[in-house]
């Protein structure tokens, strides 16, 4: 099966060029700030839209610096050494889940702070919008033809521009199909009934980590990376071992129980009620 040609620039005007890997960007933001809004709308959900249009602007800064560093730490620190205006260069891509993550959590943390929100509350809330934003991201990395899978004869394998004359695994479809559209939709249905704190947060982490270690085995390692250990084991592999570890911890782990607060003793007859 031949790669579509898809031009990777969607639009121009003049010099200015709007690639489709951008704008996948932005209608991740757009439709996970809709779904937010849809959550805080519902009966008894504790939050306002307000805080929902707060929020998402922190997640966007944070996802985007957030993934681009990781992935300058994580993926190609001396490439981005020797050539430090790289790093501004998202449009040619390089954007680290990982590192966005990282960069979540911060804002979720600042947020919890300046709202006087547990920090659980918060990632509960935001984590089953994130898969829908996930798809997106693999849908640019698919019209950009870049991190293909590996060689293989199954009838739907695709010959991509820059991966040679052989046919390959589309992995960017696989992670777009697992941590996309079916981490979203078991989200939403589990976050649709009061659960315990960090158990949305734990079962996002826990099935992201377990989809993405698994596509791993059919996906090309970055090529500057190879494999770390074992002869199989990547980077995307070796970051997700963490992230299954807190996934199950959340999910596993028992909430301490909010002590009782004993109601105030009633003054005594004929005494005053002064206090002491």
């Amino acid at each position: 099966m031949q790669f579509p040609a898809i031009d990777p620039v969607a639009f121009s005007i003049g010099s200015l060029q709007l690639r489709w890997y951008g704008l996948m960007y932005l209608l991740a933001f757009f439709v996970g700030w809709g779904l937010a809004r849809r959550r805080a709308s519902r009966p008894g959900s504790g939050w306002k839209t307000v805080d929902v249009d707060d929020l998402l602007t922190f997640v966007m800064l944070g996802v985007i610096l957030g993934a681009r560093l990781g992935y300058v730490l994580f993926y190609d620190l001396p490439a981005y050494i020797d050539d430090p205006g790289e790093i501004l260069r998202i449009w040619n891509g390089g954007m680290s889940f990982h590192g966005g993550l990282l960069g979540v959590l911060c804002a979720f943390w600042y947020f919890a702070r300046t709202r006087k929100k547990s920090f659980l509350e918060v990632s509960d809330f935001i984590a089953p919008l994130v898969p829908q934003g996930l798809f997106w991201g693999r849908m640019g990395n698919f019209i950009n033809g870049e991190l293909w899978g590996k060689v293989s004869d199954v009838p739907w394998a695709m010959v991509f521009p820059t991966g040679g004359p052989w046919p390959r695994h589309p992995s960017q479809l696989y992670e777009g199909l697992l941590e996309g559209l079916v981490l979203f939709v078991v989200l939403w249905i589990f976050s649709a009934r009061p659960r315990k704190a960090g158990a949305v947060s734990g079962l996002f982490a826990l099935l992201y980590a377990v989809f993405r270690f698994g596509v791993e085995f059919v996906r090309v390692p970055d090529a500057q990376l190879g494999y770390l250990a074992f002869g199989w084991l990547t980077m995307g592999q070796l970051l997700c071992l963490p992230l299954m570890a807190a996934g199950l911890w959340l999910l596993c782990r028992t909430p301490r129980a909010q002590a009782a607060v004993e109601p105030a003793a009633a003054p005594r007859k004929g005494r005053s009620a002064r206090k002491r």
